[in-house]
């Protein structure tokens, strides 16, 4: 489900490779009919395929996880930069919350600098919401931000886990409560025993999707 190089999906510099594409020839010249993934980075990507690609949503089970945990009246969505805005706009009017958004400055891959809060944060649970975590850097900082202004707890709530080198040790030291992620990433040891990270199934999704593929059926209608 997790479709790797999706962030190399344009040329950001000199001699620099569109990655995105080449591995949607690999799967393409590898015999593949069909695609389903999930939470693409970038829609668009859908694009570089030349056979049926179906982009499904992890946003369903966040839902159902985050009604099941808080009391909504308390929670504040937060996007962790201005390019997830509208992801994070999608999950606050499923659970009818307000929306805030951190405006940051990124120095190097990896590194981040939080610039500004927008939105008045102060007195609520807010639950960070984007497609990737891969060193922990965006999130910590975002965390150490928004309890700045007055949160009460920060959570995360990413569809991809890549938590690569120090990430869970940079996560699990946080002041982050608690990150979730899905399985679409198979979870490594370290993410299994964090006390503070947790892992929600997308298989009933996947399963879905595909037994409606197989028959015929709208997969779109699975995210109205």
């Amino acid at each position: 489900p997790y479709f790797g190089y999706a962030r190399q999906d344009r040329k950001s510099g000199s001699r620099t490779p569109i990655s995105a594409k080449l591995v949607a020839n690999l799967i393409t010249h590898a015999g593949a009919d069909r695609v389903l993934t999930l939470d693409l980075h970038a829609g668009q990507i859908q694009g570089f395929f030349d056979i049926p690609t179906d982009n499904l949503f992890a946003s369903p089970v966040m839902v159902r996880d985050v009604r099941e945990r808080f009391d909504l009246a308390k929670v504040m969505v937060v996007s962790p930069d201005v390019g997830g805005v509208v992801r994070a706009r999608l999950l606050a009017a499923r659970i009818k919350a307000p929306l805030a958004i951190i405006d940051k400055r990124r120095e190097r891959a990896g590194e981040s600098e939080v610039v500004n809060v927008i939105g008045d944060v102060a007195g609520y649970t807010c639950i960070l919401v984007d497609d990737i975590v891969d060193s922990g850097g965006t999130l910590v900082n975002a965390a150490d931000a928004l309890l700045e202004k007055g949160a009460t707890d920060v959570y995360g709530y990413i569809s991809h886990g890549v938590l690569s080198g120090g990430a869970v040790a940079r996560i699990t030291a946080s002041h982050l409560k608690e990150l979730v992620i899905t399985d679409s990433i198979q979870p490594t040891e370290a993410v299994r025993v964090a006390n503070n990270v947790r892992v929600l199934s997308i298989a009933s999704l996947i399963g879905e999707a595909i037994g409606r593929t197989a028959e015929e059926k709208s997969v779109s209608s699975l995210f109205d």
